[in-house]
């Protein structure tokens, strides 16, 4: 397995291009295979794992998919299979997605339970919940989500707890079902509002998405469509703390600023500078940087998967920080190797206590799962000395060409072979 190797100490300066957004590819991909005619031919993909995985599982249904680049053209006219049992079903979370749109399509599906980083419990009773309210027989056997139906009703569904990838998952399942279906309490992160617009794209009719109520009127059949993923929010902001981090500046272009606002916030909060253009953010920071406090919440709130980047950042802030993990139980795993490096946490129950230290130095460290992998490589790039990033595998599921787009900074970074 490779290695990041990473000088730090360097601030880093220039511009850097965000790639399309991971958690909004990894649903549309999926949701394409409701096209019954014509092709989707969706850009802004980014060149990640996730996605490259996505692709391999929506071949072997029998869809013919075809990547160029940052593009990738699916035709699911030749789809012909149900039944998602590969190795990479069960290694990666997006492949639930899957459920909701062979369910929608073909009224039946066998998908395999899946897998994805170890950041907590994360159970689908959600997605069961709203595939039953609308007609399905649902059955888990032998790891195996098996759900079928002779018809799919719309009905008004009332989540429990706000949940992503229900209210995908149910919005992916209600396109073709007859009537209408309302969702509430649903979520409202800048995915869901994407993946709406992708179904609308291909002829669903999706009303509400980013509020709290998303009301879908079942139609006959969807249709191929082009399409353009949004920016990658998570990305965009872990670019944005490592301007900060490294006491440089940087432009981060191919952005949304209004997804971005609430990093943007803590960051000024802290005492760096930000300047919306449009669809790019310059962040910078020159001063001492202060500590905040921080509590993940769903959108428009502060996204979870900045803040194990961002808590890397806090451990450089002069004071107390205190950082509330509120929507995952298991999200301080990086803490452990932050204080390899000569961080001062100390983590009870859902919250971490950061107290500011003057450095970090390098260390060897491993990537403990996706956010906490870019959390590591923010550390390695303002630690004193050279830090090496193992188990990069998680990284890739989620950053494109990381190295590469650090290095066009200024950043003393390189992939290594392990065995190096």
């Amino acid at each position: 397995m490779d290695k990041l190797v990473i000088k730090g100490g360097k601030p880093l300066f220039g511009s850097v291009e965000i790639s399309g957004a991971k958690n909004a590819a990894v649903a549309i991909l999926p949701a394409s295979i409701l096209a019954s005619s014509g092709v989707c031919n969706i850009d802004n993909i980014p060149n990640i794992e996730d996605v490259n995985c996505l692709e391999r599982i929506i071949e072997s249904l029998g869809c013919t998919v075809v990547r160029n680049s940052n593009s990738v053209m699916i035709d699911s006219t030749t789809l012909h299979n149900t039944d998602a049992n590969t190795e990479d079903v069960r290694k990666m979370r997006a492949s639930y997605y899957l459920i909701g749109a062979l369910l929608s399509r073909f009224k039946k599906a066998r998908v395999e339970l899946p897998g994805g980083c170890p950041i907590g419990v994360r159970p689908i009773d959600q997605h069961i919940k709203g595939f039953e309210a609308l007609g399905a027989r649902v059955v888990i056997n032998h790891g195996c989500v098996i759900v079928e139906a002779d018809k799919l009703i719309g009905t008004n569904i009332f989540f429990d707890v706000v949940s992503v990838g229900a209210t995908i998952n149910v919005m992916l399942a209600a396109t073709l079902a007859e009537g209408t279906t309302t969702l509430e309490n649903v979520a409202k992160e800048p995915h869901v509002v994407d993946v709406a617009n992708f179904l609308n794209s291909m002829g669903a009719n999706v009303k509400g998405a980013g509020t709290d109520i998303i009301r879908i009127t079942g139609v006959k059949e969807l249709k191929g469509c082009t399409y353009s993923v949004i920016p990658d929010q998570i990305e965009a902001g872990t670019f944005m703390i490592a301007a900060a981090a490294t006491k440089g500046k940087i432009t981060i272009e191919n952005v949304i600023p209004k997804h971005l606002e609430s990093i943007s916030a803590k960051l000024e909060e802290m005492g760096a500078e930000v300047t919306e253009n449009g669809d790019s953010v310059t962040v910078s920071a020159s001063g001492v940087l202060k500590g905040v406090n921080v509590k993940t919440q769903p959108y428009p709130g502060f996204p979870t998967d900045v803040q194990q980047p961002f808590s890397t950042l806090l451990c450089i802030a002069k004071g107390r920080s205190n950082v509330t993990e509120s929507i995952w139980e298991s999200r301080f795993k990086h803490v452990d190797e932050l204080k390899k490096m000569g961080a001062s946490i100390r983590v009870e129950d859902r919250t971490a206590m950061i107290d500011g230290v003057e450095k970090l130095t390098g260390a060897v460290v491993r990537a403990t799962d996706l956010r906490a992998g870019a959390a590591m490589v923010v550390a390695g790039l303002i630690a004193e000395g050279t830090t090496e990033v193992l188990d990069i595998e998680h990284i890739d599921r989620g950053y494109p060409n990381i190295e590469n787009k650090f290095k066009n900074l200024g950043a003393d970074i390189c992939r290594v072979s392990s065995g190096v």
